[in-house]
């Protein structure tokens, strides 16, 4: 069953072949953002073919019977459009912006290419040293290194901690067969929802969205039934750098949980930006440290509550010490009433000001539908930031930070230095 809240102007439709359709008209502007959501990332992929869904994204950019490569690009850049894609690990997202003159020809090229991509073994051969480029660019940042790795380090026996571009073995092994095989298995219309959000005609568009996706079959939902088992642990990657990149991780909220306004107010407070503890505090004050923050990653079944930071290699220990300090002082002394309001108004201030975007209200309602099957209206995003008590926040504060669920990642070119921290 799906379901949206006081959302009035937001429409929804299940096409013939599952596939759903939200939509939102917003009569006084003249663009329209597309996003096409499909339930499949990362997460449900195995050690053999790990990678697979990224390297399927940047597949359906290569052409089909209709479109060259060279054509799709012309097309879009003929209508003044933008096209492009990112891969997750819970779901891949096909999204565009564009004129709603032009919206025709965008829903031509997004549903061709997702339903008839040709997958030549050329093409395929050459998009293996793309990627392998782009694993390249992604080993010379430590910061993304770090991060990635945390995931490994602490879900080691589960694919939610895989690397989303995969493997450079797994990328070289990708072929025709694989490919389109899995396409043809988790690219289906029970696992898809479209997102469209600006000028539109609803009914019009729905009626053009169930002839242009005519060939994807309704399919079979894959349930993801495997547990996620939260593993603490310390890992360090010795490189050849200036600075060390620490991040600190510990078991959070899943995004069906009753206190997710809750977390975001608790990561806002810790690490959330200028007026932060953790940026006051840690770089201001101290000096230890240029980039410093906190945040919530929420997943089906499990979630982080991760900081990073990065400072010169040297001060590592001291780093960590000055964060430790800060998590003991909520520990000891809560969160206070000026920082719960403050923090309250500066996120209600970010959801109404983003949520006036229409690339940013298709996002939104684009992974509520596919995610959670649910959408939640502005109204109730703000009625959850006011409901949140100082005692639910302290609350939170006791339950995140347990220390011996603490998980430490880190790169540096002193190996003996996570056994300082």
């Amino acid at each position: 069953m799906f379901s949206y809240r006081r959302n009035y102007l937001l429409y929804n439709k299940e096409l013939s072949n599952h596939m759903r359709i939200i939509g939102e008209e917003v009569p006084f502007v003249r663009s329209v953002s597309i996003g096409i959501y499909i339930k499949v990332g990362s997460v449900d992929e195995n050690l053999i073919n790990n990678g697979i869904t990224h390297f399927i994204e940047h597949m359906f950019f290569k052409g089909t019977p209709k479109y060259t490569a060279r054509q799709l690009a012309d097309t879009m850049s003929r209508i003044g459009g933008r096209i492009n894609a990112y891969t997750s690990k819970e779901y891949v997202c096909f999204y565009a912006h564009v004129l709603d003159e032009h919206l025709d020809e965008v829903i031509d090229i997004l549903s061709d290419m997702i339903q008839h991509s040709n997958f030549y073994e050329e093409d395929i051969e050459k998009e293996k040293g793309i990627i392998l480029e782009e694993y390249s660019m992604y080993e010379d940042s430590p910061e993304e290194i770090v991060l990635d790795e945390m995931h490994a380090t602490i879900w080691p026996n589960h694919a939610i901690g895989y690397n989303i571009i995969g493997t450079k073995e797994t990328i070289k092994n990708m072929n025709q067969k694989m490919l389109q095989d899995y396409v043809a298995s988790r690219y289906v219309g029970d696992n898809m929802v479209v997102s469209i959000v600006g000028k539109i005609n609803f009914e019009k568009i729905a009626k053009k969205l169930e002839d242009a996706f005519s060939d994807i079959t309704s399919g079979e939902k894959k349930r993801r039934t495997s547990p996620i088992l939260y593993a603490p642990g310390k890992k360090v990657f010795k490189k050849d750098i200036e600075q060390g990149h620490l991040a600190i991780s510990y078991p959070s909220i899943d995004y069906f949980h009753e206190d997710t306004y809750g977390m975001n107010i608790l990561s806002a407070i810790v690490g959330g930006g200028l007026n932060s503890r953790l940026f006051q505090s840690v770089r201001e004050e101290e000096g230890l440290a240029y980039s410093i923050y906190s945040y919530v990653e929420t997943f089906y079944q499990t979630g982080l509550f991760t900081t990073y930071a990065a400072t010169s290699a040297t001060q590592i220990p001291q780093l960590y010490g000055a964060i430790r300090h800060e998590v003991d002082k909520l520990l000891n002394d809560g969160i206070t009433a000026r920082e719960l309001l403050e923090t309250k108004e500066q996120l209600k201030s970010n959801t109404i000001i983003g949520m006036e975007n229409m690339g940013a209200r298709m996002s939104h309602y684009g992974k509520g539908a596919l995610l959670k099957n649910d959408i939640t209206s502005m109204d109730d995003l703000i009625e959850g930031v006011n409901n949140v008590s100082l005692d639910d926040v302290n609350r939170l504060i006791r339950e995140t930070f347990q220390y011996d669920q603490e998980s430490i990642t880190l790169a540096t070119p002193f190996e003996d230095d996570i056994e300082k921290l």
